[in-house]
């Protein structure tokens, strides 16, 4: 039973890590001014992120985070990274996904945490 329970987070990658988070980076590219190091990222999850065409057309404009999030679930739909990430979460009590955009309530992220936990929801059969 407590192989399903997890906790799912999400944190820009300029703050602190936390003990016994596993904290995949979520971003295509590396965020700037940022050292590995510091960052202490146990994964970094490319595939998962949205398209550059997608991420460039959004530019992180309030009034087109609707219509980006329809169109990046449609990429999540397609890609094998969310099995991935799945299969990881059932591994660790404490997943945080880690993004270096500014807006932390208008960003991908955000976008894959609710997709994620709506599929583990899907997944887990209804008791009775």
């Amino acid at each position: 039973m407590a192989k399903d329970m997890h906790h799912l987070t999400v944190k820009r990658v300029y703050e602190k890590a936390e003990e016994n988070e596993y904290r995949i980076l979520v971003d295509r590219l590396w965020p700037r001014g940022v050292s590995k190091k510091s960052a202490a990222i146990d994964l970094w999850l490319k595939d998962i992120a949205p398209s550059p065409e997608l991420r460039k057309w959004f530019g992180h404009d309030p009034a087109r985070f609707r219509e980006f999030s329809s169109c990046y679930v449609e990429e999540l739909e397609k890609t094998s990274a969310v099995s991935t990430f799945i299969n990881i979460l059932a591994e660790h009590a404490q997943v945080t996904l880690i993004y270096a955009a500014k807006d932390e309530a208008i960003n991908h992220a955000v976008v894959l945490k609710n997709y994620i936990e709506s599929r583990c929801k899907a997944l887990k059969p209804t008791a009775k």
